[in-house]
């Protein structure tokens, strides 16, 4: 009917906005006032951040109120970030869309879980985290070769993927933040620290440099 002539076409309406009521922030978080204070800080620089306290502190809980302290995406961004999430979950797209990504694997993920793979390698929570935030929750509890994996696409902001059928570059630009407890049991020192020097030792040392 517009071709012909008949029927003005309707401005659509902007859909792109994504409403704050969505997403959590600091507003209703009573005290921590060092946490907040660091968080607000690794949100404003795009720092990287590390979380160490006693189990109940509050440190998942913190890490899980960045994206409301995030800029909106741009959209170049928000189109590069739906693009990496249609390939391995399409249906998401509409409903994350223009959301910054807040990836959150557990510690038992496997390698390709974390950076892709497959005969024609697909992204992995490294990328599906671009442009957003991974957290890794239990952070010595990784392998150690997945934390390693994680140097490339800090250093670069891309993980290169090489497997016999293919070799890709996915884009791999994130802000990482994780947590931690001080030692084994969670925690450094007092009457529920059972945890001997070398034992805490041991722990730490499972955090590359």
């Amino acid at each position: 009917a517009f071709l012909e002539g008949k029927h003005a076409l309707e401005r659509p309406k902007p859909t792109d906005a994504v409403s704050r009521a969505l997403q959590h922030d600091l507003s209703d978080v009573i005290g921590q006032e060092q946490g907040k204070r660091g968080l607000e800080i690794t949100a404003a620089g795009g720092h990287n951040l590390l979380l160490i306290g006693p189990p109940g502190t509050g440190k998942t809980m913190l890490a899980s109120r960045i994206n409301g302290l995030l800029p909106d995406l741009s959209n170049e961004e928000a189109l590069e970030s739906a693009a990496i999430l249609s390939l391995v979950n399409a249906e998401s797209v509409q409903k994350q869309w223009r959301q910054r990504p807040f990836r959150s694997p557990h510690h038992s993920a496997s390698l390709t879980a974390m950076v892709g793979g497959g005969a024609i390698p697909g992204p992995g929570e490294i990328s599906l985290a671009h442009n957003g935030v991974l957290f890794l929750d239990e952070l010595p509890e990784f392998e150690r070769r997945t934390l390693d994996a994680l140097r490339e696409p800090i250093e670069s902001g891309q993980i290169h993927l090489s497997r016999t059928r293919a070799k890709i570059t996915y884009p791999a630009r994130f802000q990482l933040v994780a947590a931690m407890n001080p030692s084994p049991t969670g925690h450094y020192q007092g009457n529920h620290n059972r945890c001997t020097p070398e034992q805490t030792l041991r722990y730490l040392n499972r955090l590359s440099g």
